[in-house]
């Protein structure tokens, strides 16, 4: 097949006018997708066509010589001579096709991320892909590439400079992007991910170039299974979809939001080896409620308040039901940053007849209570010893609490309502209790207690006397040092959670948490914080990032071939990224394993989670490997250069 691609209808490539058009008969080729090009009608080289089969391109000739396959061609190129001067001025009132066969071979092929070298291109490839004199003389290695890259980026001093030049290697060399990503990836992961990638969405519009995925508007409604054929990769096995409403603690910031689809699925790649390829990032734009977006003439959303109710359902309806139809039963659909009043009823909804994950709500959970479950090596005793309290009631607190309450019930045959009455939650109103419960939203009457209504933080710590205090609020330095003395007094070691992102809206820093609880505090945040000394002690505090989750549990999805998420899933993974901190990290306080481990941390993740999926029957993918994490790691993406023929 031939595959046209979107790209500009380039009068210096040798085509003119309105009846320009290049043909290329290729009818015994294997199927593959192939890219072309004219060079236009009085050239007499000839013309390469490229053929990507599985990471390989194989070089196919004019004169109908391949390694790949015979050709049979009829080559028919249509077009007078170009003007010398003004050439777009002749044709400018005429109608033209808006395309042509892209090319694989020299200029263009510079031009293609997912193929392009740049100056590692070797002698040979030079010659059979007409790269000569497109490229100065000099061959370097990717890993020269990367050095200089790295010594480039390191130069910015401004967070968001550093995003945009990873953006636009991203665009331009993709092997080069995830090389970067993978081997300094403690460096590279704040300035991809969170926090960088927020204040990168509040500007995307004004640092907005190439669109990295489909955006779906309400003008798109009952065209949704068309818009997806339109993507170029066709073998999608995850997606990320946003509606931009609640994106991090930065609220409703609508179209922008599609950093944190991209964000995401690029972590996929570079820490649980899915091939960028099979990634495919949605931002569904039903409108923003964001009057300075609205305002900002900018902005690249629909100009409009957002829809709601049945009209918003039946886009998100469709949208879901185009998806099956087009990639299939195992396509992973990953919800991200919905807002909590959507986020509980899609899961619920689709979670019965789609493979659905919410890396807010069940993402976090997951990482949570790892983190949990490694601080207890600390502490000591078990979950069901302890006492949780939440300042939060969202979709990443409640999600946390039901993780935890399944996880006592699991360990201790204690019924799920029972487990669940060793947490208690906080909400905007205060602490939520049974006197509450005709006024609260549906996922926050499981947490409604039998107590008295308390108003403030540091009194409900008071209350309920809780040896860990997590923190999902969305709104910053909320643990004051009031609730940290408090929470100090009641305990050896209290284990503070500050999980809200950005950095801007953390409930409090590590530095807070040391210092308010005299050095005795075991601290974990949302977003990264530098390490901190106490009275001549560093305490390098954890990262509760969901980035330790969701790539190593979509790869345990994708190699088991599941068709549904179940929530001892989420427990799998929860206990394989416990297992891999070790006493050398708890010691300097750490209750995550370090990140440069995160390609074997997914592999042990993948292996939990596929491992379940056979053992509940949820596995298509048959036979069982024997040895899963050996198989997930197979089954990983190299970012390494291919050779090309």
């Amino acid at each position: 097949m031939i595959s046209l691609h979107g790209t500009s209808f380039l009068n210096n490539a040798g085509i003119s006018g309105p009846s320009s058009l290049f043909s290329y008969k290729l009818n015994k080729l294997p199927p593959a997708s192939v890219k072309a090009t004219a060079l236009g009608p009085n050239s007499d080289r000839n013309i390469s066509v490229l053929i990507e089969d599985n990471d390989t391109l194989k070089e196919i000739r004019q004169d109908g010589t391949s390694s790949a396959a015979e050709v049979d061609s009829d080559l028919t190129v249509a077009g007078g001579d170009l003007e010398a001067y003004n050439e777009n001025a002749s044709t400018e009132d005429q109608l033209v096709t808006p395309w042509a066969v892209s090319v694989a071979s020299g200029y263009s092929l510079l031009r293609d991320p997912h193929h392009n070298k740049g100056l590692a291109f070797t002698e040979k490839e030079r010659d059979a892909h007409y790269l000569r004199g497109l490229l100065p003389p000099t061959v370097i290695s990717q890993e020269l590439q990367e050095k200089k890259l790295m010594y480039s980026i390191r130069k910015y001093q401004v967070p968001l400079q550093k995003y945009m030049a990873m953006m636009d290697l991203q665009e331009t060399n993709e092997r080069l992007f995830y090389k970067l990503l993978i081997d300094n990836v403690e460096e590279l992961l704040p300035v991809v991910y969170t926090p960088t990638v927020g204040k990168a969405c509040q500007k995307y519009g004004s640092i907005f170039r190439r669109p990295q995925g489909l955006f779906i508007s309400l003008k798109e409604k009952g065209k949704i299974h068309e818009i997806l054929r339109n993507w170029p990769q066709k073998n999608i096995q995850v997606i990320v979809v946003t509606d931009g409403e609640r994106i991090l603690g930065l609220g409703d910031l609508g179209c922008q939001g599609m950093g944190i689809p991209v964000g995401k699925l690029s972590l996929y790649t570079a820490l649980g080896g899915v091939r960028p390829s099979a990634c495919l990032p949605v931002t569904i734009d039903v409108g923003t409620n964001n009057e300075k977006l609205l305002k900002d003439e900018f902005y690249i959303g629909l100009r409009q308040r957002r829809a709601t109710g049945q009209e918003y359902a039946e886009l998100m309806h469709e949208f879901m039901t185009a998806v099956k139809q087009n990639y299939g039963e195992k396509v992973l659909i990953q919800f991200e940053d919905f807002a909590n009043h959507n986020a509980f009823d899609l899961l619920a909804k689709y979670s019965t007849t789609h493979l659905v994950f919410n890396d807010d709500i069940q993402g976090t959970a997951s990482v949570v209570l790892a983190g949990l479950v490694a601080a207890l090596r600390v502490v000591g005793g078990t979950l069901a010893n302890h006492r949780f309290l939440f300042l939060g009631a969202g979709e990443a607190g409640t999600g946390i609490a039901e993780l935890i309450a399944l996880e006592i019930s699991k360990q201790t045959n204690m019924p799920l309502e029972e487990a669940r009455k060793k947490i208690s939650l906080v909400d905007s109103k205060g602490l939520i209790v049974n006197s509450r419960i005709g006024s609260l939203q549906h996922f926050k009457k499981p947490w409604a207690h039998d107590r008295e209504p308390v108003k403030k933080l540091v009194d409900a710590v008071n209350v309920i006397k809780p040896t860990v205090l997590i923190g999902t609020s969305g709104v910053g330095r909320t643990f004051t040092k009031e609730v940290i003395e408090a929470m100090a007094a009641l305990n050896d070691k209290p284990i503070i959670f500050s999980l809200s992102n950005p950095t801007s809206q953390s409930e409090c820093t590590a530095e807070e948490a040391y210092k308010w609880s005299k050095g005795r505090a075991i601290f974990a945040s949302g977003s990264p914080f530098d390490p901190v000394e106490y009275k001549g002690r560093v305490f390098a505090s954890g990262q509760a990032n969901n980035a330790y989750i969701f790539p190593g549990f979509g790869l345990g999805l994708i190699m088991s071939g599941a068709i549904r998420v179940h929530d001892d899933m989420l427990l799998a993974a929860s206990e394989a990224l416990a297992a891999q901190v070790t006493q050398e990290s708890l010691d300097k306080g750490l209750i995550y394993p370090p990140f440069k481990n995160i390609r074997k941390i997914s592999a042990h993740i993948a292996a939990n989670v596929a491992d379940k999926a056979y053992e509940l029957g949820l596995a298509t993918h048959q036979p069982r490997p024997k040895d899963l994490v050996k198989y997930a790691e197979s089954c990983m993406y190299s970012p390494a250069y291919r050779s090309y023929r």
